[in-house]
């Protein structure tokens, strides 16, 4: 048993709401929107204070673990699990399987924090009375939401009403109530009992999993069994496949929340954003006397109350007024503030079309276990790409019956083991591949390792790529 408080961090999400930055494949958690920290990053350095947290537990899913691993390794956030869904299935199985793997590791008087990796959030005095206001109220048998202060009529959240009040600070739940229109909305905000449901909770373990098993069996049943099989893979530990995909696909308010006589909630007003839109990020920026967010990559001039980001290319924007101009790699999204939700057409419309439905996907930076690469240039017969290794990372042993690579060095120290013999690669030295050799590339250094690899040949798939050995268990 432990005194502290278990996080539990809900990273599995696969939103396309801040296209052309966040992908299907590089959703917005992982994404350094305004800061030099991720979403992700920021959310773990909240619980990082080990007098008062157990190290995070992380709910995800396969395609996200290696991402989730590095950005914890770069800020150096111990993790006490990452716990990978085989496949997606909503908030209460996903909490469902984290709560029994919290219960198995600190026991029945284990309490838990349940984050989202998206959100952003002003951490301060604020937060922090939150946070002992419904640990507090979780160590008297209640399961906590925390309820932000509404400051506009949004349209896009769920509502909590606030009933009779339970301590100082904490309120019984009268109900919850959908995503209202504005109207209604309206009428809601003026009573003065009415909080946005930022989907955070604070939940003693047993108490939970004892309401769950109560309302929604189902669900207690597949992630207990998901738990049971699960089997660690590096890392990593995978659920049961068969046993989670048996829960059905429902919320922990449904589930639980809306049918309890237990749920309780904290009135927070500290600063908050779920980041659900262009808008949503150019209210939480630091402005210019304009009324602009502006990156360091972009230059405005008479332009007012507008969003312009890039990290790639330069921006120049001039003579506009409330509009979102947002660089990615390989495309660039205009639109304006106050119809940033729509996002969701373009989207849409990009992924009806083969020649564009990569751009709803994947960005040209991808994430390896052992770092990164980003597509340069690609052609007939060839293909360029900017490789990234983390210290102490190699890639796997392999070859390719397609293709030949030639390897250039920027930056740092490689290690080039080649048709049987291992050298020493400096930076501005090369070496060439030939088709079929048997290869690996190992940064033994203390700094990241960058290459520009050249590809030719006939056929340049990553499905020609042929494993004899590999660190990470892939084939």
């Amino acid at each position: 048993m432990t005194s502290k408080i278990v996080p539990v961090i809900m990273a599995g999400g696969k939103g396309t709401r801040l296209w052309p930055l966040s992908r299907s494949a590089a959703p917005k958690q992982f994404l350094q929107i305004l800061s030099e920290r991720s979403l992700f990053q920021q959310t773990l350095e909240r619980v990082g204070d080990r007098t008062r947290y157990e190290p995070a537990i992380v709910v995800t899913n396969s395609d996200f673990r290696f991402i989730v691993a590095e950005q914890a390794r770069t800020i150096e956030a111990e993790l006490g699990d990452i716990l990978l869904e085989p496949v997606a299935r909503n908030t209460a199985p996903a909490l469902a399987a984290a709560a029994f793997a919290v219960l198995g590791r600190y026991g029945e008087g284990a309490i838990m924090q349940v984050l989202a990796s998206d959100h952003e959030i002003d951490a301060g005095v604020l937060y922090e009375d939150c946070i002992l206001r419904a640990q507090a109220a979780a160590q008297r048998g209640e399961l906590v939401t925390f309820g932000i202060t509404p400051t506009e009529p949004a349209t896009g959240f769920g509502y909590i009403e606030c009933g009779d009040e339970l301590a100082e600070g904490t309120n019984r739940v009268a109900r919850f109530v959908e995503k209202p229109d504005r109207v209604k909305a309206e009428a809601m905000i003026a009573t003065g009992r009415y909080l946005w449901n930022s989907g955070l909770f604070m939940l003693p373990v047993t108490l939970f999993l004892d309401e769950l098993k109560r309302f929604a069996p189902e669900v207690f049943d597949a992630a207990k069994a998901a738990v049971e099989g699960a089997y660690k893979d590096l890392d990593f530990t995978r659920l049961h496949g068969e046993s989670f995909a048996a829960a059905p696909d429902i919320s922990v308010d449904y589930a639980v929340f809306e049918k309890t006589e237990h749920a309780a909630v904290v009135p927070s007003s500290f600063p908050w954003s779920d980041l659900g839109s262009w808008d949503a990020v150019w209210k939480t920026g630091r402005k210019d006397a304009d009324g602009n967010v502006v990156t360091d990559r972009a230059t405005v001039s008479n332009t007012r109350n507008s969003l312009v980001l890039s990290r790639d290319i330069h921006l120049a924007v001039q003579g506009l007024e409330d509009v979102a101009v947002i660089a990615g790699e390989d495309a660039v999204y205009v639109g304006r503030l106050d119809d940033s939700q729509s996002v969701g057409h373009i989207v849409k419309a990009l992924a009806l079309s083969p020649k564009t439905a990569a751009l709803t996907e994947v960005h040209p930076t991808s994430y390896r276990p052992w770092g990164a690469v980003a597509a340069l240039s690609d052609g007939e017969r060839f293909s360029v790409k900017r490789l990234r290794v983390t210290p102490g990372k190699k890639i796997s042993l392999q070859k390719h019956h397609h293709r030949a690579e030639h390897w250039i060095v920027v930056r740092g120290t490689a290690e080039i083991t080649m048709g049987g013999e291992t050298r020493l690669l400096h930076e501005n030295e090369s070496v060439f591949i030939p088709q079929g050799t048997v290869h690996r590339l190992h940064n033994p250094g203390k700094i990241p390792l960058e290459l520009i690899e050249v590809q030719t040949g006939s056929y340049l798939g990553d499905d020609d790529t042929v494993r004899i050995e590999d660190e990470f268990g892939r084939k």
